[in-house]
């Protein structure tokens, strides 16, 4: 199944790549952070990460010029990179009260999510099924400097026990119910954000875990792959 691998820290000295030119320059990313603005993201945090991340390193080269495009894209097996405006909501509810120090992403893909966190959140896990995108997403991770992205090829039903627990945990695939073994490693004062429900009808749910259970909060209707069990 693979090993986990400890790479980048936050906030690194961004490459040549990474500042982009005509569609995907830095004038093209704060397009799109005023585009989330205007849709209802309001945390600061979020939006000048969004403007930071170079979301064009995270989509294949013929795609580049749509990456600032508030859509998600395709990343090949199957996959996609999230919206933005749906990445900046997920981070936004995982942020609501306060920063965490350590978050577990079910489901990597390109790394974009995991980058935005990691731009915000000291210790930032993330595990992907697909081997292929996460030695994608750890080649994107490396180019960028980031330093507090550890990453596992592992099925991310289960989680990421020996880590646990964490102090939220954001799942980007879709499933109508999540598995207890991954409900357990969220802290308690913790969250979990994940799109829940059968294909079609998916919501966006924010979960919080209480000393005396768990508080859900419907965040609005979203599209996401499903989150498949296995490792490929």
């Amino acid at each position: 199944m693979g090993g986990d691998a400890v790479i980048g820290r936050a906030r690194p000295p961004a490459p040549p790549a990474a500042l982009g030119t005509g569609m995907t320059s830095q004038r093209a990313r704060d397009r799109l952070v005023e585009r989330l603005r205007a849709a209802g993201i309001a945390d600061s945090r979020v939006l000048d990460v969004i403007g930071a991340v170079p979301r064009h390193l995270f989509v294949d080269e013929a795609l580049a010029s749509r990456a600032y495009e508030d859509t998600a894209l395709p990343i090949g097996l199957s996959q996609t990179i999230s919206q933005p405006y749906v990445v900046a909501r997920m981070t936004e509810a995982v942020l609501r009260a306060g920063v965490p120090g350590k978050v577990l992403e079910i489901g990597t893909g390109s790394g974009y999510q995991a980058a935005v966190l990691a731009q915000i959140v000291p210790e930032v896990y993330t595990v992907e099924r697909i081997e292929e995108l996460l030695r994608q997403a750890r080649r994107r991770f490396r180019q960028l400097g980031y330093r507090n992205i550890r990453s596992k090829h592992d099925d991310g039903n289960i989680g990421w026990a020996a880590h646990a627990p964490f102090d939220a945990i954001l799942v980007t695939a879709g499933r109508e119910q999540l598995d207890p073994a991954l409900l357990e490693q969220v802290a308690v004062g913790g969250v979990i954000v994940a799109p829940l429900g059968p294909s079609g009808a998916q919501s966006l749910m924010r979960i919080e875990r209480t000393p005396d259970g768990w508080a859900r909060e419907n965040l609005g209707a979203v599209s996401f792959v499903p989150l498949l069990r296995g490792v490929t």
